[in-house]
Protein backbone atom coordinates (compact mmCIF):
# COMPACT_ATOMS: atom_id res chain seq x y z
CA UNK A 1 0.00 0.00 0.00
CA UNK A 2 2.88 2.61 0.51
CA UNK A 3 4.66 1.14 -2.47
CA UNK A 4 1.61 2.15 -4.16
CA UNK A 5 1.10 6.00 -3.00
CA UNK A 6 4.74 6.39 -4.12
CA UNK A 7 4.11 5.65 -7.07
CA UNK A 8 1.09 8.11 -7.52
CA UNK A 9 2.79 10.59 -5.99
CA UNK A 10 5.37 10.13 -8.54
CA UNK A 11 2.66 10.32 -11.71
CA UNK A 12 1.11 13.37 -10.25
CA UNK A 13 4.49 15.16 -9.75
CA UNK A 14 5.26 14.19 -12.91
CA UNK A 15 2.27 15.25 -14.75
CA UNK A 16 2.19 18.71 -12.72
CA UNK A 17 5.95 19.25 -14.10
CA UNK A 18 4.85 18.66 -17.32
CA UNK A 19 2.21 21.25 -16.78
CA UNK A 20 4.65 24.00 -15.67
CA UNK A 21 6.79 23.54 -19.02
CA UNK A 22 4.30 23.97 -20.85
CA UNK A 23 2.88 26.81 -19.63
CA UNK A 24 6.77 28.54 -19.62
CA UNK A 25 7.13 27.10 -23.06
CA UNK A 26 4.05 29.34 -24.20
CA UNK A 27 5.09 32.30 -22.32
CA UNK A 28 8.46 32.07 -23.94
CA UNK A 29 6.39 31.98 -27.27
CA UNK A 30 3.82 35.15 -26.12
CA UNK A 31 6.60 37.73 -28.20
CA UNK A 32 7.06 35.48 -31.00
CA UNK A 33 3.28 35.58 -31.56
CA UNK A 34 2.64 39.16 -30.68
CA UNK A 35 5.00 40.17 -33.29
CA UNK A 36 3.74 37.84 -35.92
CA UNK A 37 0.03 39.18 -35.36
CA UNK A 38 1.50 42.87 -34.71
CA UNK A 39 1.12 43.88 -38.60
CA UNK A 40 -1.89 41.80 -39.07
CA UNK A 41 -3.46 43.57 -35.89
CA UNK A 42 -2.33 47.00 -37.78
CA UNK A 43 -3.49 46.34 -41.25
CA UNK A 44 -6.77 45.58 -39.53
CA UNK A 45 -7.27 48.59 -37.32
CA UNK A 46 -9.45 50.89 -37.82
CA UNK A 47 -8.30 53.92 -40.45
CA UNK A 48 -8.00 57.44 -39.11
CA UNK A 49 -11.23 59.20 -39.69
CA UNK A 50 -11.69 61.86 -42.33
CA UNK A 51 -11.52 64.66 -41.61
CA UNK A 52 -12.29 68.75 -42.41
CA UNK A 53 -11.62 71.91 -40.86
CA UNK A 54 -13.54 74.86 -42.41
CA UNK A 55 -12.90 78.89 -41.77
CA UNK A 56 -14.72 82.03 -43.54
CA UNK A 57 -12.90 84.56 -45.64
CA UNK A 58 -12.77 86.70 -47.96
CA UNK A 59 -10.36 88.20 -50.81
CA UNK A 60 -10.43 91.28 -53.54
CA UNK A 61 -9.86 89.94 -57.03
CA UNK A 62 -9.88 92.94 -59.10
CA UNK A 63 -13.41 94.50 -58.88
CA UNK A 64 -14.70 92.21 -56.81
CA UNK A 65 -14.95 90.99 -53.25
CA UNK A 66 -15.32 87.24 -53.18
CA UNK A 67 -16.39 85.29 -49.87
CA UNK A 68 -15.15 82.38 -49.66
CA UNK A 69 -14.54 78.75 -47.24
CA UNK A 70 -11.67 77.00 -46.62
CA UNK A 71 -11.36 73.58 -45.85
CA UNK A 72 -8.11 72.00 -44.84
CA UNK A 73 -8.83 68.45 -44.51
CA UNK A 74 -8.34 64.98 -45.55
CA UNK A 75 -10.55 62.21 -47.93
CA UNK A 76 -9.51 58.23 -47.72
CA UNK A 77 -9.01 57.14 -51.03
CA UNK A 78 -9.92 52.91 -51.40
CA UNK A 79 -8.36 50.01 -53.10
CA UNK A 80 -10.37 47.38 -55.73
CA UNK A 81 -11.03 45.77 -52.84
CA UNK A 82 -12.74 48.71 -51.44
CA UNK A 83 -10.27 48.68 -48.40
CA UNK A 84 -9.28 52.23 -47.62
CA UNK A 85 -5.61 52.71 -48.89
CA UNK A 86 -4.07 56.10 -48.43
CA UNK A 87 -5.53 59.58 -46.39
CA UNK A 88 -4.98 62.39 -48.46
CA UNK A 89 -4.43 66.04 -47.59
CA UNK A 90 -6.16 68.64 -49.29
CA UNK A 91 -6.97 72.83 -49.45
CA UNK A 92 -10.21 73.65 -51.02
CA UNK A 93 -11.05 77.19 -51.68
CA UNK A 94 -14.55 77.54 -52.56
CA UNK A 95 -16.68 80.65 -53.35
CA UNK A 96 -19.96 81.63 -51.16
CA UNK A 97 -22.69 81.80 -53.76
CA UNK A 98 -21.08 82.69 -56.83
CA UNK A 99 -23.67 80.32 -58.87
CA UNK A 100 -24.65 77.13 -58.21
CA UNK A 101 -22.52 75.41 -56.50
CA UNK A 102 -22.96 72.08 -57.89
CA UNK A 103 -21.89 73.52 -61.76
CA UNK A 104 -19.19 76.18 -60.42
CA UNK A 105 -16.00 74.78 -62.24
CA UNK A 106 -13.69 73.01 -59.60
CA UNK A 107 -9.74 72.74 -60.41
CA UNK A 108 -7.55 70.27 -58.54
CA UNK A 109 -3.71 71.76 -58.20
CA UNK A 110 -0.45 69.61 -57.38
CA UNK A 111 3.10 70.19 -57.51
CA UNK A 112 5.41 67.58 -59.20
CA UNK A 113 8.85 66.41 -57.52
CA UNK A 114 8.03 63.10 -57.61
CA UNK A 115 7.75 64.01 -53.92
CA UNK A 116 6.55 67.51 -53.70
CA UNK A 117 3.85 68.52 -51.53
CA UNK A 118 1.38 71.38 -53.33
CA UNK A 119 2.98 74.32 -50.41
CA UNK A 120 4.81 75.81 -53.85
CA UNK A 121 1.56 76.33 -56.37
CA UNK A 122 -0.34 76.91 -52.77
CA UNK A 123 1.41 79.90 -51.47
CA UNK A 124 2.68 81.18 -55.09
CA UNK A 125 0.26 81.50 -57.62
CA UNK A 126 -3.44 81.39 -57.51
CA UNK A 127 -4.86 80.59 -54.03
CA UNK A 128 -6.56 83.11 -52.10
CA UNK A 129 -3.92 84.55 -50.05
CA UNK A 130 0.43 84.55 -51.33
CA UNK A 131 3.69 85.12 -49.80
CA UNK A 132 5.78 87.89 -50.54
CA UNK A 133 9.13 86.77 -51.73
CA UNK A 134 12.11 89.01 -52.77
CA UNK A 135 12.03 87.39 -56.39
CA UNK A 136 14.78 87.40 -58.26
CA UNK A 137 16.62 88.14 -54.67
CA UNK A 138 16.91 85.69 -51.95
CA UNK A 139 13.99 86.14 -49.13
CA UNK A 140 15.53 87.12 -46.20
CA UNK A 141 14.46 85.26 -43.06
CA UNK A 142 10.87 85.18 -41.06
CA UNK A 143 9.05 87.04 -40.54
CA UNK A 144 7.43 86.41 -43.39
CA UNK A 145 4.33 88.12 -44.91
CA UNK A 146 1.11 86.34 -46.56
CA UNK A 147 -1.39 88.95 -48.12
CA UNK A 148 -4.18 88.80 -49.60
CA UNK A 149 -3.80 87.60 -53.67
CA UNK A 150 -5.54 90.05 -56.06
CA UNK A 151 -4.71 87.73 -59.05
CA UNK A 152 -6.58 84.69 -57.50
CA UNK A 153 -8.02 82.49 -59.73
CA UNK A 154 -11.28 81.82 -57.25
CA UNK A 155 -12.97 84.80 -59.86
CA UNK A 156 -12.87 82.20 -62.36
CA UNK A 157 -13.15 78.72 -60.39
CA UNK A 158 -13.11 77.09 -56.91
CA UNK A 159 -9.87 75.61 -56.16
CA UNK A 160 -8.49 72.19 -54.27
CA UNK A 161 -4.73 71.83 -53.18
CA UNK A 162 -4.09 67.76 -53.04
CA UNK A 163 -0.71 66.38 -51.63
CA UNK A 164 0.96 63.73 -53.25
CA UNK A 165 1.19 60.73 -51.30
CA UNK A 166 4.21 61.29 -48.45
CA UNK A 167 4.24 64.66 -48.83
CA UNK A 168 2.19 67.35 -46.54
CA UNK A 169 -0.25 64.91 -44.45
CA UNK A 170 -1.23 62.56 -46.96
CA UNK A 171 0.44 58.93 -46.15
CA UNK A 172 -0.29 55.26 -46.62
CA UNK A 173 -2.61 53.32 -44.55
CA UNK A 174 -1.26 49.50 -43.32
CA UNK A 175 -2.43 47.11 -45.57
CA UNK A 176 -2.35 42.75 -43.78
CA UNK A 177 -1.22 41.57 -47.45
CA UNK A 178 1.98 43.77 -47.95
CA UNK A 179 3.86 42.94 -45.21
CA UNK A 180 5.76 44.61 -42.64
CA UNK A 181 7.23 47.93 -44.35
CA UNK A 182 8.28 50.40 -41.89
CA UNK A 183 7.24 53.14 -45.18
CA UNK A 184 3.80 53.09 -45.71
CA UNK A 185 3.81 55.63 -48.86
CA UNK A 186 6.28 53.67 -51.04
CA UNK A 187 3.97 51.49 -52.72
CA UNK A 188 2.18 54.59 -54.44
CA UNK A 189 5.76 56.06 -55.29
CA UNK A 190 5.50 54.82 -58.82
CA UNK A 191 4.50 57.07 -62.32
CA UNK A 192 1.14 54.70 -62.58
CA UNK A 193 -0.10 53.76 -58.77
CA UNK A 194 0.87 57.78 -58.02
CA UNK A 195 -1.99 58.69 -61.09
CA UNK A 196 -4.50 56.20 -59.68
CA UNK A 197 -4.02 57.54 -56.32
CA UNK A 198 -4.81 60.96 -57.37
CA UNK A 199 -7.72 59.88 -60.07
CA UNK A 200 -9.17 57.61 -56.54
CA UNK A 201 -8.76 61.22 -54.58
CA UNK A 202 -10.78 63.11 -57.56
CA UNK A 203 -13.52 60.87 -57.75
CA UNK A 204 -13.80 60.96 -53.89
CA UNK A 205 -13.51 64.45 -53.55
CA UNK A 206 -16.35 64.94 -56.48
CA UNK A 207 -18.20 62.03 -54.46
CA UNK A 208 -18.17 63.49 -51.11
CA UNK A 209 -19.01 67.71 -52.26
CA UNK A 210 -21.81 66.59 -55.00
CA UNK A 211 -19.69 68.25 -57.78
CA UNK A 212 -20.21 65.41 -60.35
CA UNK A 213 -21.67 67.83 -62.57
CA UNK A 214 -19.07 70.43 -62.16
CA UNK A 215 -16.54 71.73 -64.84
CA UNK A 216 -13.59 69.71 -63.88
CA UNK A 217 -9.99 71.39 -64.56
CA UNK A 218 -6.40 69.88 -63.62
CA UNK A 219 -3.43 72.09 -62.97
CA UNK A 220 -0.11 70.48 -62.14
CA UNK A 221 3.07 72.13 -62.21
CA UNK A 222 6.63 70.26 -63.26
CA UNK A 223 6.42 66.83 -62.65
CA UNK A 224 2.76 67.49 -62.05
CA UNK A 225 2.53 68.12 -66.29
CA UNK A 226 3.31 63.96 -66.51
CA UNK A 227 1.20 63.36 -63.53
CA UNK A 228 -1.74 65.16 -65.45
CA UNK A 229 -1.23 63.60 -68.52
CA UNK A 230 -1.71 60.39 -67.03
CA UNK A 231 -4.53 61.58 -64.39
CA UNK A 232 -6.67 63.52 -67.29
CA UNK A 233 -6.69 59.91 -69.01
CA UNK A 234 -7.67 58.01 -66.20
CA UNK A 235 -10.09 60.41 -65.15
CA UNK A 236 -11.67 60.00 -69.04
CA UNK A 237 -11.57 56.23 -68.99
CA UNK A 238 -13.62 56.48 -66.18
CA UNK A 239 -16.18 58.32 -67.61
CA UNK A 240 -15.12 61.79 -66.09
CA UNK A 241 -14.77 64.45 -69.22
CA UNK A 242 -12.70 67.26 -68.08
CA UNK A 243 -12.79 70.25 -69.20
CA UNK A 244 -9.11 71.49 -69.02
CA UNK A 245 -5.83 71.16 -68.30
CA UNK A 246 -3.47 72.88 -67.10
CA UNK A 247 0.59 72.07 -67.60
CA UNK A 248 2.77 74.52 -66.18
CA UNK A 249 6.31 74.00 -66.92
CA UNK A 250 6.03 70.62 -67.91
CA UNK A 251 8.24 67.57 -69.16
CA UNK A 252 5.91 65.00 -70.98
CA UNK A 253 8.78 62.51 -72.27
CA UNK A 254 11.19 61.85 -70.24
CA UNK A 255 12.94 59.21 -72.63
CA UNK A 256 14.49 62.28 -74.29
CA UNK A 257 17.23 62.90 -71.69
CA UNK A 258 18.40 59.35 -72.00
CA UNK A 259 22.27 59.41 -72.38
CA UNK A 260 23.76 58.94 -75.99
CA UNK A 261 20.92 61.33 -77.39
CA UNK A 262 21.15 64.36 -78.17
CA UNK A 263 17.95 66.05 -78.13
CA UNK A 264 18.65 67.60 -74.79
CA UNK A 265 21.21 70.13 -76.34
CA UNK A 266 18.98 70.98 -78.47
CA UNK A 267 16.09 71.59 -76.55
CA UNK A 268 18.06 73.76 -74.33
CA UNK A 269 19.75 75.97 -76.74
CA UNK A 270 16.68 78.49 -77.06
CA UNK A 271 16.77 78.73 -73.58
CA UNK A 272 20.28 79.74 -73.19
CA UNK A 273 19.87 82.10 -75.33
CA UNK A 274 17.25 83.60 -73.57
CA UNK A 275 19.02 83.52 -70.37
CA UNK A 276 22.74 85.42 -72.48
CA UNK A 277 20.04 88.14 -73.39
CA UNK A 278 18.81 88.89 -70.14
CA UNK A 279 22.60 88.85 -68.27
CA UNK A 280 23.51 91.01 -71.60
CA UNK A 281 26.00 88.42 -72.79
CA UNK A 282 25.53 88.69 -75.99
CA UNK A 283 27.62 89.53 -78.28
CA UNK A 284 25.09 91.44 -80.43
CA UNK A 285 22.44 91.63 -77.84
CA UNK A 286 18.62 92.09 -80.08
CA UNK A 287 16.60 94.68 -78.85
CA UNK A 288 13.47 92.25 -78.27
CA UNK A 289 13.86 88.58 -77.26
CA UNK A 290 11.05 87.65 -79.74
CA UNK A 291 11.78 87.06 -82.87
CA UNK A 292 15.25 86.26 -81.68
CA UNK A 293 14.29 83.08 -80.04
CA UNK A 294 12.48 82.26 -83.42
CA UNK A 295 16.01 82.67 -85.28
CA UNK A 296 17.54 80.40 -82.28
CA UNK A 297 14.60 77.67 -82.71
CA UNK A 298 15.16 77.43 -86.20
CA UNK A 299 18.97 77.21 -85.72
CA UNK A 300 18.73 74.63 -82.95
CA UNK A 301 16.50 71.83 -85.32
CA UNK A 302 17.87 72.53 -87.88
CA UNK A 303 22.02 73.15 -88.85
CA UNK A 304 22.96 72.46 -84.90
CA UNK A 305 20.54 69.03 -84.73
CA UNK A 306 22.00 68.21 -87.98
CA UNK A 307 26.36 68.72 -86.93
CA UNK A 308 25.47 67.13 -84.05
CA UNK A 309 24.20 64.32 -85.62
CA UNK A 310 27.10 63.73 -87.14
CA UNK A 311 28.88 63.10 -83.84
CA UNK A 312 32.77 62.55 -84.19
CA UNK A 313 32.40 62.81 -87.87
CA UNK A 314 31.79 66.46 -87.90
CA UNK A 315 34.79 68.26 -89.33
CA UNK A 316 36.76 70.84 -87.83
CA UNK A 317 35.88 73.28 -89.66
CA UNK A 318 32.36 72.46 -89.66
CA UNK A 319 33.18 72.50 -85.60
CA UNK A 320 34.76 76.26 -85.64
CA UNK A 321 31.53 77.32 -87.98
CA UNK A 322 29.46 75.95 -85.09
CA UNK A 323 31.25 76.76 -82.47
CA UNK A 324 30.68 80.80 -83.74
CA UNK A 325 27.11 80.44 -84.25
CA UNK A 326 26.83 79.09 -80.60
CA UNK A 327 28.99 82.04 -79.53
CA UNK A 328 26.59 84.17 -80.92
CA UNK A 329 23.45 82.74 -79.25
CA UNK A 330 24.46 81.82 -75.54
CA UNK A 331 28.06 84.05 -74.92
CA UNK A 332 29.82 81.14 -73.99
CA UNK A 333 33.35 81.34 -75.58
CA UNK A 334 33.95 79.54 -78.67
CA UNK A 335 37.44 77.92 -76.81
CA UNK A 336 34.68 76.96 -73.93
CA UNK A 337 32.23 75.25 -76.48
CA UNK A 338 34.47 73.28 -78.95
CA UNK A 339 36.13 71.81 -75.90
CA UNK A 340 32.53 70.53 -74.65
CA UNK A 341 32.26 69.46 -78.36
CA UNK A 342 29.73 71.54 -78.58
CA UNK A 343 27.48 69.75 -75.81
CA UNK A 344 26.84 71.88 -72.88
CA UNK A 345 24.47 70.55 -69.85
CA UNK A 346 22.44 72.99 -68.15
CA UNK A 347 24.62 72.55 -65.21
CA UNK A 348 27.73 73.35 -66.95
CA UNK A 349 25.80 76.40 -68.36
CA UNK A 350 24.68 77.78 -65.17
CA UNK A 351 28.44 77.52 -63.91
CA UNK A 352 30.07 78.96 -66.91
CA UNK A 353 27.95 82.38 -67.73
CA UNK A 354 28.87 84.09 -65.04
CA UNK A 355 32.23 82.55 -64.21
CA UNK A 356 33.53 86.11 -64.69
CA UNK A 357 31.92 87.43 -62.02
CA UNK A 358 32.22 84.90 -59.06
CA UNK A 359 28.25 83.75 -60.09
CA UNK A 360 26.17 80.86 -60.39
CA UNK A 361 23.00 81.25 -61.87
CA UNK A 362 19.34 79.01 -60.84
CA UNK A 363 18.30 75.88 -62.58
CA UNK A 364 14.66 76.50 -61.68
CA UNK A 365 14.59 80.14 -62.14
CA UNK A 366 17.95 81.62 -63.96
CA UNK A 367 17.05 85.29 -62.96
CA UNK A 368 18.30 84.31 -59.57
CA UNK A 369 22.80 84.04 -58.88
CA UNK A 370 24.11 82.23 -56.55
CA UNK A 371 27.69 82.22 -54.87
CA UNK A 372 29.88 79.30 -54.73
CA UNK A 373 32.88 78.13 -52.81
CA UNK A 374 35.08 78.79 -55.66
CA UNK A 375 34.83 79.68 -58.94
CA UNK A 376 36.18 77.02 -60.78
CA UNK A 377 34.21 74.07 -60.52
CA UNK A 378 32.04 72.36 -63.66
CA UNK A 379 28.44 72.65 -61.92
CA UNK A 380 27.43 75.16 -59.43
CA UNK A 381 27.28 74.00 -55.32
CA UNK A 382 23.61 74.43 -54.48
CA UNK A 383 20.44 75.78 -57.37
CA UNK A 384 20.10 79.93 -55.96
CA UNK A 385 16.30 79.86 -57.26
CA UNK A 386 15.42 77.10 -54.79
CA UNK A 387 17.40 77.89 -51.48
CA UNK A 388 16.42 81.78 -52.12
CA UNK A 389 13.03 80.85 -51.46
CA UNK A 390 12.03 77.47 -49.36
CA UNK A 391 12.34 78.90 -46.12
CA UNK A 392 9.94 81.31 -46.71
CA UNK A 393 7.72 79.11 -48.40
CA UNK A 394 7.59 76.09 -45.35
CA UNK A 395 7.61 78.42 -42.52
CA UNK A 396 4.60 80.67 -43.85
CA UNK A 397 2.72 77.33 -44.28
CA UNK A 398 2.92 75.75 -41.15
CA UNK A 399 2.30 79.22 -39.61
CA UNK A 400 -0.88 79.81 -42.13
CA UNK A 401 -2.11 76.04 -41.35
CA UNK A 402 -2.43 76.76 -38.09
CA UNK A 403 -3.43 80.53 -37.42
CA UNK A 404 -6.06 80.86 -40.49
CA UNK A 405 -6.88 77.58 -41.61
CA UNK A 406 -6.89 76.63 -37.70
CA UNK A 407 -5.06 72.59 -38.53
CA UNK A 408 -3.28 71.84 -35.98
CA UNK A 409 -0.76 69.12 -36.16
CA UNK A 410 1.92 67.08 -33.90
CA UNK A 411 4.06 67.35 -37.11
CA UNK A 412 5.19 69.86 -39.17
CA UNK A 413 3.90 69.71 -42.98
CA UNK A 414 6.13 67.37 -45.35
CA UNK A 415 7.60 69.98 -47.92
CA UNK A 416 9.07 67.11 -49.31
CA UNK A 417 9.18 63.64 -49.70
CA UNK A 418 12.47 61.18 -51.05
CA UNK A 419 10.17 59.78 -53.63
CA UNK A 420 12.18 60.32 -56.03
CA UNK A 421 14.91 58.18 -55.09
CA UNK A 422 12.66 54.90 -55.05
CA UNK A 423 9.94 55.67 -57.80
CA UNK A 424 9.31 53.09 -60.00
CA UNK A 425 9.54 55.04 -63.55
CA UNK A 426 7.67 52.62 -65.46
CA UNK A 427 4.76 53.74 -67.57
CA UNK A 428 1.94 51.62 -69.15
CA UNK A 429 1.72 53.72 -72.80
CA UNK A 430 -1.89 53.68 -74.83
CA UNK A 431 -1.40 51.09 -78.02
CA UNK A 432 2.38 49.35 -76.47
CA UNK A 433 1.75 45.77 -75.25
CA UNK A 434 4.21 46.18 -71.87
CA UNK A 435 5.05 49.25 -69.61
CA UNK A 436 7.94 51.34 -70.89
CA UNK A 437 10.76 52.39 -68.18
CA UNK A 438 10.31 55.95 -68.12
CA UNK A 439 6.87 58.03 -68.02
CA UNK A 440 6.49 58.98 -71.50
CA UNK A 441 3.36 60.55 -71.28
CA UNK A 442 2.49 62.70 -74.95
CA UNK A 443 0.43 59.29 -75.80
CA UNK A 444 -1.99 59.61 -73.08
CA UNK A 445 -2.70 63.58 -73.44
CA UNK A 446 -2.79 62.40 -77.30
CA UNK A 447 -5.49 59.88 -76.52
CA UNK A 448 -7.52 61.94 -74.19
CA UNK A 449 -8.02 64.98 -76.99
CA UNK A 450 -9.24 62.82 -79.09
CA UNK A 451 -11.33 60.92 -77.14
CA UNK A 452 -12.99 64.07 -75.88
CA UNK A 453 -12.44 66.58 -78.65
CA UNK A 454 -13.48 69.64 -76.11
CA UNK A 455 -10.57 69.18 -74.07
CA UNK A 456 -8.43 72.35 -73.53
CA UNK A 457 -5.29 72.28 -73.03
CA UNK A 458 -2.74 75.17 -71.69
CA UNK A 459 0.87 74.69 -71.79
CA UNK A 460 2.61 77.65 -69.65
CA UNK A 461 6.38 78.38 -70.21
CA UNK A 462 9.14 80.45 -68.48
CA UNK A 463 11.60 81.63 -70.38
CA UNK A 464 14.39 81.51 -67.98
CA UNK A 465 13.13 77.80 -66.67
CA UNK A 466 16.43 75.38 -67.09
CA UNK A 467 14.84 72.18 -65.31
CA UNK A 468 11.77 71.89 -68.45
CA UNK A 469 13.23 73.98 -71.12
CA UNK A 470 10.08 75.49 -73.11
CA UNK A 471 11.42 74.21 -76.35
CA UNK A 472 11.55 70.67 -75.06
CA UNK A 473 7.56 71.42 -74.38
CA UNK A 474 7.00 72.44 -77.43
CA UNK A 475 8.63 69.56 -79.03
CA UNK A 476 6.18 67.46 -76.94
CA UNK A 477 2.79 69.31 -77.51
CA UNK A 478 3.96 69.04 -81.54
CA UNK A 479 4.04 65.22 -81.05
CA UNK A 480 0.33 64.61 -79.96
CA UNK A 481 -0.67 63.36 -83.17
CA UNK A 482 -3.91 65.17 -83.04
CA UNK A 483 -5.41 66.68 -86.17
CA UNK A 484 -5.84 70.04 -87.08
CA UNK A 485 -9.00 70.97 -85.82
CA UNK A 486 -7.88 69.55 -82.46
CA UNK A 487 -4.78 71.44 -82.23
CA UNK A 488 -6.75 74.46 -81.69
CA UNK A 489 -7.64 73.46 -78.10
CA UNK A 490 -3.85 73.90 -77.36
CA UNK A 491 -2.30 77.07 -76.11
CA UNK A 492 1.05 78.01 -74.87
CA UNK A 493 1.78 80.98 -73.34
CA UNK A 494 5.41 82.57 -72.52
CA UNK A 495 6.87 84.59 -69.36
CA UNK A 496 10.17 86.26 -68.56
CA UNK A 497 10.25 84.20 -65.35
CA UNK A 498 11.80 80.60 -64.88
CA UNK A 499 9.87 77.47 -63.91
CA UNK A 500 7.48 78.84 -61.06
CA UNK A 501 6.31 81.36 -63.49
CA UNK A 502 4.13 83.16 -61.14
CA UNK A 503 7.48 84.06 -58.57
CA UNK A 504 7.79 86.93 -61.01
CA UNK A 505 4.87 89.39 -60.36
CA UNK A 506 4.23 90.68 -63.27
CA UNK A 507 4.63 87.34 -65.27
CA UNK A 508 1.82 86.39 -62.27
CA UNK A 509 -0.22 88.88 -63.28
CA UNK A 510 -0.09 88.20 -67.43
CA UNK A 511 -0.73 84.44 -66.59
CA UNK A 512 -4.18 84.92 -64.56
CA UNK A 513 -5.06 86.85 -67.48
CA UNK A 514 -4.86 84.31 -69.63
CA UNK A 515 -5.88 81.48 -67.73
CA UNK A 516 -9.11 83.92 -67.21
CA UNK A 517 -9.50 83.36 -71.26
CA UNK A 518 -8.78 79.57 -71.24
CA UNK A 519 -11.87 79.10 -68.65
CA UNK A 520 -13.91 81.11 -70.20
CA UNK A 521 -12.95 78.72 -73.54
CA UNK A 522 -13.32 75.34 -71.74
CA UNK A 523 -16.47 75.93 -70.17
CA UNK A 524 -19.71 76.67 -71.86
CA UNK A 525 -21.58 79.70 -71.33
CA UNK A 526 -24.94 79.00 -69.23
CA UNK A 527 -27.30 80.05 -72.03
CA UNK A 528 -26.18 77.35 -74.38
CA UNK A 529 -28.44 74.61 -74.39
CA UNK A 530 -27.63 70.69 -75.40
CA UNK A 531 -29.34 69.94 -78.68
CA UNK A 532 -30.38 66.69 -80.01
CA UNK A 533 -30.22 65.72 -83.59
CA UNK A 534 -32.63 62.58 -84.90
CA UNK A 535 -31.91 60.65 -87.82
Amino acid sequence: MRHRITLATLVLSLLMALAVMAAAQDKADEPAKTEAHKGEKEATKEPPPEKAVTTAHRVQVGDRSIAYTATAGTLLIRDDKGKPDASMFYVAYIADGEQEATQRPITFLYNGGPGSSSIWLHLGSFAPVRLVTASPEATAPAPYQLVPNAHSLLDRTDLVFVDAIGTGYSTGLPKADKGKDDNLNKRFWGTDPDIEAFGRFVIRYISATNRWNAPKFLFGESYGTPRSAGLVKYLNDKGIACNGVILLSSILNFGTRLPGQDHAYISTLPTFAAIAWYYNKLPHKPATLEPFLTAVRDFARGAYAVALAQGQALSAPEQEAMAQQLHAYTGLSVTYLKAANLRVTPSRFRKELLRDERHTIGRYDARFQGIDSDAAGETPETDAAETAIRGAFTAAFNDYLVRELHYPSEVPYNVSAPASMDWDWKHKVPGQPRPLPLPIMVGDLGATMRANPHLKVLAANGYFDLATPFFGTEYDLAHLDIESPLRQNLTLTYYASGHMVYLNLDALKQLKEDLAQFYEAAVPRAEAKLTETTP
